[in-house]
């Protein structure tokens, strides 16, 4: 180790707390000041407002630990993709899917809250589900984890550079956040909510407007990809860490540029599924999947932002029969999707509309790539900072 630095194991640097659930059914119990974190709660490493809370009666029943607390998920099927580390910055209670660490003196809190999320894929690798049926992290592994200690002057400063770094990252995604309700409210004022269009355009049947596509591969080396109800069109294997299709691949839709695929799938996201189009030269895509090309004269952004917005859904809730099949897709026909009606508005109205959308969109874009580089930047900083390789001045 460096001159002044330590490697540490996890229990010698804070102590641990278990929580716990007051009685549902105590009214008394619930709905004051004290916040009850839940998996829920833990979405990014400062806490930002919490789903429950406890009044003091409430909060007597478990354990309330002080401002600077450091919560971490135990519990959990969500522990498979991430480990949720979280910083108080008040008193809290939690529940029983969670551990708190209460730093030791000499230990600065936000530093190891920091040092932690630097050393979170080494300790996912504890996360087992051998006779619980969820993600569990051992905690007595956890306590063994080594984490470097720097003397506390320079944790503090550590701390301070990062948090620099995140508070930069807030703001833009505070930034983004209001940009996409900008769009959101745009696309309700331009094309309608909930499936109610303004009455001057004209609607259609899908039918009459566009063809389905139903051709197949014919051999060529195409990328396999699906639909994500959040990301649009995706690698097959970026999404499920392999090729799904095996030798049904033969099967599968080959889809051109500019075309577009309705993923019947049911998620929490898309209740009734999406429509998404392909921009790239060519790609597979299930069998599964609704496929159609627009016919000519029709703007396709414009159509893009109309399938984005869930125009249909109100239409595709009343065509769905019975819900979601053993296979995970919707109950619905070929024949009632293609049955669901779209406007038609003039062509130079929609071209007008697709820019205007296009346009807010793209800002949102910026923001993305703005807040990648840095996410990129504190990633690089965290493990520079945090193995000493860079040391700064206190």
């Amino acid at each position: 180790m460096l001159e002044g630095w330590k490697s540490v194991a996890l229990s010698e640097l804070a102590t641990f707390h278990s929580g716990g659930t007051p009685n549902k059914e105590r009214s008394s119990f619930w709905g004051g000041p004290i916040p009850w974190v839940t998996v829920k709660d833990m979405k990014a490493m400062r806490l930002n407002g919490v789903g429950e809370s406890l009044t003091e009666e409430g909060a007597n029943t478990v354990r309330v630990v002080p401002a600077g607390t450091v919560l971490v998920l135990v519990r959990g099927m969500g522990l498979f993709k991430d480990l949720p580390v979280v910083l108080c910055d008040g008193p809290v209670t939690f529940n029983q899917d969670i551990k708190a660490l209460v730093a030791k003196e000499g230990v600065d809190s936000e530093y190891l809250a920091f040092a932690l999320i630097a050393r979170k894929s080494d300790i996912l690798r504890h996360v087992d589900s051998a006779g619980h049926g969820t993600g569990r992290l051992d905690t007595d592994l956890l306590k063994s984890t080594p984490l470097p200690l720097p003397p506390l002057p320079e944790q503090r400063k550590i701390a301070e550079i990062l948090r620099t770094w995140d508070e930069a990252i807030e703001k833009l995604e505070a930034l983004r956040a209001a940009k996409r309700d900008r769009l959101t409210g745009l696309t309700q004022q331009l094309i309608g909510r909930g499936g109610a269009f303004p009455q001057k355009w004209p609607l259609k049947p899908l039918s009459s407007i566009a063809a389905r596509v139903r051709r197949q591969n014919g051999g060529g080396d195409h990328p396999v990809m699906t639909i994500s109800a959040k990301s649009g069109f995706l690698m097959q294997s970026d999404k499920f860490a392999r090729d799904m299709a095996g030798s049904s691949v033969e099967r599968y839709t080959l889809l051109k540029e500019g075309e577009f695929a309705y993923n019947k799938g049911n998620s929490l996201t898309a209740p009734y599924g999406c429509v998404y189009r392909l921009d790239r030269p060519a790609a597979l895509v299930p069998f599964v999947y609704f496929c159609f090309a627009l016919e000519a004269g029709l703007d396709h952004g414009f159509y893009e932002h109309l399938f984005a917005a869930g125009a249909l859904n109100h239409q595709l809730s009343r065509l769905i029969n019975s819900g979601v099949r053993n296979d995970g897709l919707l109950n619905l026909s070929v024949e009632d999707f293609f049955s669901c009606r779209i406007p038609v508005p003039p062509l130079d109205e929609q071209s007008s509309i697709a820019r205007t959308l296009s346009a807010a969109k793209q800002e949102l874009t910026l923001l993305d790539d703005e807040i990648e580089v840095l996410t990129r930047q504190k990633r690089g900083l965290m493990q520079k900072l945090l193995t000493g390789e860079w040391r700064v001045a206190v």
